[in-house]
């Protein structure tokens, strides 16, 4: 596997401020029944009517996408997905990559875009905005073979209406060099406890979401908090996560949110455990120079799944839509999902998959039992999004203003 990620929602502050300040505004102390699994939005969307047939392409379709999701041949001739889909097409791609989420709803509010792949920490921001489209996806065939559990959740939908179609997901694992740290470790513990041995060793996700990994942790093990959903968090159970992760801070040697840095930092052996990404483990693995091992802790742990997502303004709706169609078609996603290092949301695409037998077990693609102790990243609320319809729970903002303490 060709190993590429892109550093995902490192921190812009003034960004953060904007989008999260929107979403504020945008949100309703009324609750909002949903379909499907989904559970409550925390806020009432824009009515943005959704597109109700395809007409011809416009010839061009802009795109703001991660790192890896939109290739053309660029780094190496034969990654290039694009070309095809303009010979298909007739529409023509121009791609910005960015380099966080909120970049990508400051990307998006400029009304430049047609289409996005969001993730969970971006959606609800573009969808309470009014900056994308409720999704058709009747006329997206490809959706028909897409996980059923990637469907209408709390990240992509809101009232069961679908806001975007699912691209790929992965979990945020504990990853320990295992010559050095020992016994294995089995909890998010290993990094949470202030008497930890490794002191210094320590590496963390330089994010606000971060904090959900922080309040997930507190929900297995003081259960007297009353979390039920690491997303969903009151005043009080927002300032245990944030004492947990001050006290934390003393024992981080280093945060990260670009994947080549803590690939480089385990490499060099300043790094001895901390949140990672499955492909980051494989990469350093690769590398040869330390042996490690990435695992899901028995507490489980946060996630993300990606999200292509159409502009509520798009001007070139229909490249955009068949740009959806096509990146999720099972080929297409595979070659995606491999490059990437992420589990395909695509159903199909696994057959598709040739080179690398084990790739689709190696990222628990099809394995649901897996994914149900993977809590995806979402946008935190001031109405609770953990279905219980109270309205005391903080926003994202208030995350952002916690993260900030907690990084002095």
């Amino acid at each position: 596997m060709n190993a590429y990620r892109s550093p995902r929602s490192r921190t812009v502050r003034g960004l953060v401020v904007a989008s999260t300040l929107l979403l504020a505004a945008a949100c309703s102390a009324t609750p909002t029944s949903s379909g499907g699994t989904t559970s409550t939005a925390g806020f009432t969307p824009p009515n943005i009517p959704m597109q109700k047939s395809l007409g011809p392409g416009e010839g061009v379709v802009n795109i703001v996408a991660w790192a890896g999701y939109v290739e053309y041949g660029q780094d190496s001739k034969t990654v290039d997905w694009v070309s095809a889909f303009t010979k298909q097409t007739g529409c023509k791609v121009n791609v910005k990559v960015a380099g966080t989420s909120d970049e990508m709803v400051a990307l998006m509010k400029t009304g430049q875009y047609d289409t996005v792949s969001a993730s969970g920490d971006a959606t609800l921001r573009l969808i309470a905005g009014g900056n994308v489209a409720p999704v058709n996806t009747a006329l997206v065939p490809n959706y028909a073979d897409i996980y059923p559990a990637l469907k209408n959740q709390p990240w992509n939908s809101v009232n069961g209406v679908a806001y975007g179609i699912p691209h790929g997901r992965g979990a945020n694992l504990l990853m320990y060099n295992t010559a050095k740290v020992t016994p294995a470790p089995t909890s998010w513990s290993a990094v949470f406890s202030p008497s930890s041995p490794y002191t210094g060793h320590i590496t963390a996700y330089d994010d606000p979401i971060y904090i959900a990994d922080a309040a997930l942790y507190l929900m297995k093990t003081k259960p007297e908090l009353g979390i039920k959903n690491p997303y969903a968090l009151t005043q009080a159970q927002l300032t245990a996560a944030t004492d947990l992760l001050k006290v934390q801070k003393q024992q981080v040697g280093s945060y990260w949110s670009d994947y080549t840095k803590e690939q480089a930092a385990f490499d060099s052996g300043d790094d001895l455990l901390g949140t990672t990404w499955e492909v980051i483990q494989q990469a350093v693995a690769a590398d040869g120079k330390v042996k490690t091992k990435a695992i899901l802790p028995s507490e489980g742990a946060t996630g993300w799944s990606d999200t292509w997502m159409i502009a509520a303004k798009a001007a070139h709706p229909n490249c955009a839509y068949q740009w959806m169609n096509y990146i999720v078609s099972p080929k297409v996603n595979a070659e995606v999902a491999e490059y990437f290092g992420e589990a395909p949301a695509n159903s199909k695409a696994c057959a598709q998959i040739t080179d690398n037998p084990n790739f689709c077990a190696d990222y628990h693609a099809a394995d649901e039992s897996y994914w149900k102790n993977v809590y995806y990243w979402n946008t935190p609320t001031k109405l609770c999004l953990d279905g219980s319809g109270k309205n005391d729970c903080t926003t994202y903002a208030q995350w952002v203003t916690a993260w900030n303490e907690i990084k002095g």
